[in-house]
């Protein structure tokens, strides 16, 4: 009678554990970190790095070969991180993760959770978030110790493999050899990885090239009654319209609708009286970081990183808003999304901010957005266009009923029925809670951001249309187009901007940008960066042409 082995079992179950010892470190070296490349042909590829890595432990004595393994596992699992971040950042911001600037977004991204899913919750994400991190290193570092023990009780056959597989390698990383389209036979993941990282941001040039443009600014030295000089007695309001991108308009999944609605407040507009122009600007973000848009397009300056940011706080640029604080106006904003006080506002030249607890709104919040655009809209007509005895006024006004995750959505409402804003209870109620986001099928969300774009633009244009009057001139844009989970990978940064007005003499002086006639720029309008925007802006209404040029 044949008797049955009993280390068969144990065998079979370490080469099991074995396998997926690889399999982690394979994964780690050849994932990508856009979701639209992460399918099973980017793993058909055989990493150099993995051939330097077991030739290095193979030659290591004993004593060092541990350590060397424990380094290595600790690195793999703090790439594994890398990407995590990288593969979040752009699913949601469409570029990679900035380890040196990016930690402040940790504060945006736990209140967007808060807001979405509740306080608690998103405590209990973060803390999830670093024990995962944690298992991450301790699971990689296992995984590397692992694999330099099966190496050394194996050191003859791996040996010869490691030799194999670099005389495969070398040739097939010769000819570009290919398995998979776009994903070399023999690569060097890593490398390639780190390359693309570093060509992507450098945040210390980025710094130096801002530091050196804040103190030249030619627009600096205009006198105060010359700046804005075309413009004087108009109330001028700068609205941005939450993630409202090119893609809303020409993308076949939401421009039919968002057309719609700029086709009917155009003939609305145009029956009052009023007449517009549009073209697309370059956003400095997308996605989000919507702070970074809002402080190019006053600025002049590309703002795409904190760090950027923090500098034009700390500078004296002449920003927009300065520009007409200067010129004699009154400046404010009305920033519904500003849960706590502005520390910035003075810097960057507003007379008065009216953040989300000074709106005095009493109806529900609607998922991220503390209130409903059309009670921003009426708010600031309340507080400062339709008061008497005033100054013309200068305001920025953010509508952040889309931003993300797009549901649930108010209605529109009678103007004079808005109150305290108790006439939305009952809208917040949704199907799906907000952070169903995260699961809902991708055709659900991007209906969600069409109806909320819809929205967010039906009640600026009927604000306009109802207490618009000769003296006011609207400019409003998008901040940036929304995240890849909506657009898809590829999408460009550019976002409509419009300026509207019944002053014939104002577009008369914009008719040398070319801008297109009516709400809703074509395919063929211009396209400006969102840094050029303020230089053309401040030497078209003031008449210091020659002086400051139109630098763009």
């Amino acid at each position: 009678m044949t008797r049955v082995q009993g280390p068969a079992i144990p065998v079979v179950g370490k080469a099991v554990v074995d396998a997926f010892a690889s399999m982690l470190v394979l994964l780690v070296l050849l994932a990508p970190v856009e979701l639209n490349r992460l399918n099973a042909g980017a793993f058909v590829s055989v990493p150099l790095e993995v051939i330097l890595g077991a030739a290095l432990l193979l030659l290591l004595p004993m004593m060092f070969r541990t350590v060397a393994a424990t380094a290595v596992g600790i690195a793999l699992g703090l790439l594994a991180i890398l990407k995590l971040l990288d593969m979040c950042f752009f699913a949601v911001l469409s570029r990679p993760f900035d380890p040196v600037l990016d930690w402040s977004l940790l504060q945006d991204g736990m209140r967007f959770l808060s807001g979405a899913i509740g306080p608690f919750p998103a405590i209990g994400c973060l803390a999830a978030a670093v024990v995962f991190s944690t298992v991450v290193i301790l699971g990689m570092t296992w995984s590397v110790q692992r694999l330099s023990r099966l190496l050394a009780g194996h050191d003859v056959i791996a040996t010869r493999t490691v030799v194999v597989l670099a005389a495969l390698w070398l040739p097939s990383a010769l000819m570009g050899a290919q398995i998979n389209t776009g994903v070399p036979l023999a690569g060097s993941s890593l490398t390639t990885y780190l390359t693309e990282r570093g060509q992507s941001a450098n945040a210390a040039a980025h710094s130096r090239e801002v530091s050196a443009a804040l103190p030249t600014d030619p627009f600096a030295t205009i006198p105060n009654d010359e700046l804005l000089a075309s413009l004087r007695g108009k109330d001028v309001m700068i609205c941005f319209v939450e993630s409202y991108g090119r893609s809303a308009v020409e993308d076949p999944e939401f421009a039919p609708g968002v057309s719609a609605v700029l086709d009917a407040g155009n003939r609305q507009l145009r029956a009052r009286g009023f007449a517009s122009r549009s073209a697309f600007l370059t956003s400095s973000t997308v996605g989000g970081g919507s702070w970074l848009a809002h402080g190019t397009f006053h600025s002049g300056l590309w703002i795409d990183n904190q760090q950027r940011y923090d500098e034009l706080d700390a500078s004296q640029r002449l920003t927009l808003t300065r520009a007409f604080r200067r010129a004699g106006w009154r400046t404010v904003g009305v920033m519904p999304g500003n849960d706590a006080p502005w520390q910035q506002s003075d810097s960057l030249g507003y007379d008065r901010v009216y953040a989300a607890a000074d709106l005095g709104y009493r109806g529900p919040r609607f998922s991220w957005a503390s209130m409903p655009d059309q009670y921003t809209l009426s708010s600031f007509e309340r507080t400062e266009h339709g008061t008497r005895n005033r100054f013309p006024v200068m305001a920025e006004i953010t509508l952040v009923s889309s931003h993300a995750p797009w549901e649930p959505i108010p209605r529109l409402v009678d103007w004079k029925d808005i109150g305290d804003g108790s006439i939305f209870e009952g809208m917040a109620d949704a199907n799906d809670p907000p952070q169903a986001i995260l699961t809902r099928p991708a055709l659900r969300v991007q209906a969600d951001y069409r109806a909320a774009i819809e929205y967010s633009l039906s009640s600026l244009l009927s604000y306009v249309a109802t207490y618009g009057d000769k003296n006011l001139l609207v400019i409003f844009l998008g901040d940036h187009q929304p995240s890849p989970i909506v657009t898809g990978y590829g999408a460009s940064h550019d976002v409509p901007i419009s300026i509207v007005t019944q002053d014939r003499s104002v577009l008369n002086r914009i008719s040398s940008w070319g801008w297109q006639d009516g709400l809703k720029p074509g395919s063929q309008a211009p396209v400006w960066r969102m840094d050029a925007f303020r230089d053309r802006f401040l030497t078209t209404f003031g008449p210091q042409r020659e002086a400051a040029g139109d630098r763009h």
